[in-house]
Order: C-alpha cells, then structure tokens, then sequence
C-alpha cells in the first residue's frame, strides 16, 4: 500500500486545477471573490448524479444539497439550513428536487431491505410507497414499480419543500422563488421535468393532482 493511499486523488486534483488555471486563469480569482448562484440543488448522495456536470454548470453556479434518496424532512436541520442559506442569504430563484431513476434508496425502502442505520432515514421513502400504494401496484414489473417511486418520491419532497418555514416565509415577503421536480436517467443521461413545478401556496392543493396527470406510462 502507498504510503497516502489518497494520493492518486491529490495528483488528480493537481492536474485539474492546472488545466483550470491554463483555459481560464482567473478562474479562481473569481470564484473567490463571490458565490451567486442561481439555482439549489437537492439531489441523491448518489455517486452516479453529480450534480453540476449533469446540467452544466461551473463551480459557483449551483447550490448543492445531496442526501440518500432525495429527502426533505421538516426536522433535518441540515436541509433546512441549506435551504435557508440559499434562498434568505444567496437570493436563489429556483430550488430543483431532483431524484433519479433506480435510486438504491428508493429500491430498498420499497422492497423492505434491512441495512440498519439508514432504514431510519428510509422510513421517509416507505411513508410516500404506503400513501401511493395502490398506484404502485398497478406497475407489474419491480423495476416500473421502483422506477414510479422515485418520481413519486420526487413530488412529495418537492411538496415538503414548499411547505418549510422558509419558503413559506419567502413567498410571503413576495420573494420571487420557484420549487421544481425533475429525475434524472442513468441509462441515458437525461433529465426530466415531472411538471411539478410551484411559485406561490395557492398552486400546492393541485399539485399532486396535475403531477400523477403527467407522469410516463409503465417502462417495462
């Protein structure tokens, strides 16, 4: 074994900022000097869905929150304070809850896999499986059923978003701010938008209505 065995890591890391500083050289001298992006993201941990190559953006252009399958809880401190930050402090105007299909999360909430700690966190994947049950089981194929979850998954913590202390308070002060909803493929790369998109209270009461409407039939 190296002697770091993260060295390969470091070397790697050497060669972007090289190659960085070559194409642009303030790159970094402007990076430093402010954060506005635009947009947050609340993505998968998920190793396969980086967010910023996903849609294209460069360091700086995108807020990132990631956490397994996607969630938004009302009692996650963590989420809720990155979601403060970016909406009170960084004036973003669009918060994007993006899950992806195949989400290992996804799958092992809806097949009841048993991996200890995380079942706990999943218990929120398992709630939004029991309150579409019967939608689920129209898909005859486990994949289309998992598949549907993770779109499922999506609009409700897009739901739960927009009823968080912060954005409620956002719209309110008449803080121009837009929740959206989309998946991402990992088959193809692809986004997308579940039409699920919301910029006032007042749309929230339809939305679950127009999202199931909208969504794909079965993949099989």
């Amino acid at each position: 074994m190296p002697a770091n065995p993260l060295s390969e890591l470091i070397e790697n890391n050497r060669r972007w900022s090289a190659e960085r500083i070559r194409k642009d050289p303030d790159f970094f001298v402007r990076l430093t000097r402010q954060q506005a992006p635009q947009y947050l993201w609340i993505g998968c941990s998920d190793s396969r869905v980086p967010a910023n190559e996903i849609v294209d953006l460069q360091p700086g252009e995108l807020f990132v929150h990631r956490n397994v399958a996607n969630v938004v809880v009302h009692t996650d401190l963590n989420c809720l304070s990155v979601l403060q930050y970016a909406i009170d402090v960084l004036k973003v105007r669009h918060v994007i809850v993006c899950g992806h299909y195949g989400c290992g999360g996804v799958m092992a909430a809806l097949q009841n896999q048993r991996f200890g700690l995380i079942n706990n966190w999943l218990r929120h994947v398992q709630d939004v499986a029991w309150k579409y049950d019967a939608a689920l089981k129209d898909e005859t194929l486990l994949d289309a059923q998992i598949d549907r979850l993770c779109e499922l998954n999506v609009i409700e913590q897009v739901i739960n978003v927009c009823q968080t202390t912060v954005v409620e308070s956002a719209w309110e002060r008449g803080q121009q701010v837009t929740i959206h909803g989309w998946i991402y493929g990992l088959s193809n790369g692809l986004v997308r938008d579940l039409g699920v998109s919301v910029s006032e209270m007042d749309a929230i009461d339809s939305l679950r209505e127009s999202a199931l409407a909208r969504l794909a039939p079965t993949r099989g």
